[in-house]
């Protein structure tokens, strides 16, 4: 009896699920026999319809021209844009100058007494070791002008970011204008930036930073509107009850209580405006970023790597620095500033005063040449003719040919209106009609765009790259969530990887792989693991303990509690990883374009290194509208009470 009373709450839920997707699928079933006949007869099956599409050509050329003949004479760019780059290249020379002028010295001792005063000893350890490898590895000019960069674009994005917080969380009406502006920002993958910044402000250090603002400022926005929402009413209402002013509220309560988002918005901020700053090397800002680039092109993987080590370190420092600060860490006190502050002066004076600015070039270690050797022998030894297992050439045409292919011919061979019922079908699945109605429209705006072929041949890549990352993930995260100790051993590793900008992902798969649309799925794999890996443990750790324990009790093995219990349980957290995946996987997918990766990603590398607006702007747009359906169709939507879906 005691048995049956059991189950009979969790049946009930189950019923019900299973009645509304019935429900969802009769009701498409329904609309797909009325419209696809119709759709059929005008537009016939196949490859999106020429009539359904609309050529932008004529327009963006027209536009593009407009812009380039009119970018030194028309008051809109000299009286506007061309003081907002004027003012970013004074700010960005004058940081850059500051840092020569302090020396490698004076940097250091900066990087390590804040980290000092944020997190301890161990931490300004790590960043003093971090800025003379830097230094050692020949990289110390490029490290400061990409760090000149960051500091310059990290501030503004972070006052972009914090106006567009203080609108959202203070006002429900801006609140739910800026969501979907922001949705679309973070799902945007990062190249899609470019080729508009470009053609306002040329290619060089404005568009950079610019680009850079515009990808980072949304999860400061996000997370400040989250803190101002999130603030303690009682704590409010006390201030209220004093009579203080809404400024006064604002100033005193409400963004001190919102302390944690914020500097946990400024963590994420510095974390991708490296990214960007890293990518923006494409259109001419200097760097590390510009070191890996030109090495990429050239295809010199020791270079690439000397040059890659500074951005993660860099990262690393970052991360962990901004991290301890949103943790609450106290630091030394109020007068541990001062003493930074001293000893920062008190070393950079002493550089100077001993001639000891620069880095010394006997104090720097080649690692190209070394590095360029062991790919050398990797290319001789493991890229082909590996016995039992074959080369890496040999596992990248394999997957090609395999799962690439098939997935890609598969997508391009069905009728187009099957494509946007299969999206309707998921996304309503998932979410609501809403959803489902947002993802089918960005579905069709592909195709009006005029590149669905290309469209699909990066949904395949995006795809089979998830499939991939997916199975990885989960196994790798069914580990962690069972083991500390494997979980201890993970932790460094995935802290590493995400830290890691995407562009420095291409450099081994290149070295591994060759060049093609398999080491762009490569990448995105790897680059995408991390987020799958910890979002997954994180979500079967917190699996109730009582159900654990209750499974245990009744004789369950192992097995049958991961998939009984732990799996249905931790099911938001799963959905939330594959959404993550998918995300990720689609911003590497497109940078692949630069490794032989093609489609929309190679459309876009073409229009920026051709200043063709029409073919960039049009598969940026396209990327978008790529993203925008694949980050509906895999997050769930909450259903509002006495709402159907």
């Amino acid at each position: 009896m005691a048995t049956a009373t059991a189950s009979t709450p969790r049946a009930l839920p189950t019923g019900l699920l299973k009645h509304r997707a019935v429900h969802k699928l009769l009701l498409i079933a329904l609309a797909a026999a009325v419209l696809v006949p119709l759709a059929n007869a005008h537009w016939a099956s196949g490859s999106w319809p020429a009539a359904l599409t609309v050529d932008l050509t004529k327009p963006l050329s027209s536009a593009s021209d407009w812009i380039i003949d009119n970018r030194d004479s028309h008051p809109l760019f000299l009286y506007f844009f061309g003081y907002v780059s004027n003012a970013v290249v004074i700010s960005v020379h004058a940081v850059y100058v500051v840092l020569l002028g302090a020396g490698w010295a004076g940097v250091t001792a900066l990087g390590a007494l804040v980290a000092w005063r944020v997190a301890g000893v161990r931490l300004a350890l790590g960043t003093t070791a971090a800025f003379l490898a830097c230094g050692l590895l020949g990289m110390w000019v490029p490290t400061m002008q990409t760090l000149a960069l960051m500091v310059v674009a990290v501030l503004a994005s972070a006052v972009v970011g914090v106006l567009l917080g203080l609108a959202a969380g203070l006002s429900g009406r801006m609140d739910r204008i800026l969501r979907p502006v922001l949705d679309t920002m973070q799902v945007m993958p990062a190249y899609a930036y470019l080729l508009p910044v470009v053609l306002v402000f040329g290619m060089g250090v404005p568009a950079a930073v610019l680009a850079t603002v515009v990808y980072a400022a949304p999860p400061m926005a996000r997370l400040t509107a989250l803190g101002l929402q999130g603030a303690d009413k009682e704590v409010l209402e006390a201030v209220e009850s004093l009579g203080t002013t809404s400024r006064q509220r604002l100033l005193t309560a409400r963004i001190p209580l919102a302390r944690k988002e914020l500097l946990l918005g400024l963590n994420q901020t510095i974390m991708m405006a490296l990214s960007m700053a890293v990518i923006a090397s494409v259109i001419g800002a200097a760097g590390l970023g510009d070191r890996v680039y030109q090495a990429l092109a050239s295809v010199d993987v020791g270079a690439a790597l000397a040059a890659g080590i500074p951005i993660v370190l860099l990262a690393v420092v970052l991360d962990r620095v901004t991290g301890a600060a949103g943790d609450g860490a106290e630091g030394q006190g109020r007068a541990g500033w001062a003493y930074a502050l001293a000893g920062t002066v008190v070393v950079a004076v002493a550089g100077r005063l001993l001639g000891r600015l620069d880095w010394p070039d006997a104090w720097t270690l080649n690692i190209a040449e070394p590095v360029n050797r062991a790919v050398d022998w990797m290319t001789n030894h493991l890229y082909s003719g590996v016995p039992v297992v074959g080369g890496t050439a040999d596992w990248a045409g394999h997957f090609t040919t395999w799962v690439l292919d098939p997935v890609r011919d598969g997508l391009q061979g069905l009728p187009w209106w099957s494509v946007l019922l299969i999206v309707a079908t998921l996304a309503w699945l998932i979410g609501t009609w809403r959803t489902a109605l947002t993802a089918v429209l960005a579905m069709a705006a592909i195709g009006v765009l005029g590149v669905w072929t290309p469209a699909l041949d990066t949904l395949s890549q995006v795809l089979a790259a998830v499939a991939v990352t997916l199975v990885l993930g989960f196994a790798t995260a069914v580990a962690a969530a069972r083991s500390d100790r494997v979980e201890r051993l993970l932790r460094p590793v995935l802290d590493v990887f995400q830290t890691m900008p995407q562009f420095v992902y291409l450099i081994p798969v290149v070295a591994l792989f060759g060049v093609g649309r398999a080491p762009a799925a490569a990448a995105a794999v790897v680059y995408a693991l991390p987020a799958v890996v910890r979002i997954t443990t994180q979500g079967l750790r917190q699996v109730d303990p009582a159900a654990m324990e209750s499974s245990r009790s009744l004789g369950a093995t192992s097995w049958q509690q991961l998939r009984q219990v732990q799996l249905p349980l931790a099911r938001p957290a799963l959905l939330l990883a594959v959404n993550q995946g998918v995300v990720l996987v689609l911003a590497v997918v497109v940078i692949g374009g630069l490794v032989g990766g093609g489609a929309l990603g190679y459309d876009t590398v073409f229009g920026l290194a051709q200043g063709d607006l029409a073919t960039g702007l049009v598969a940026g747009a396209a990327i978008v509208c790529l993203g925008l359906m694949l980050d509906r169709v895999t997050q769930p939507t909450e259903r509002r009470t006495g709402k159907g879906a």
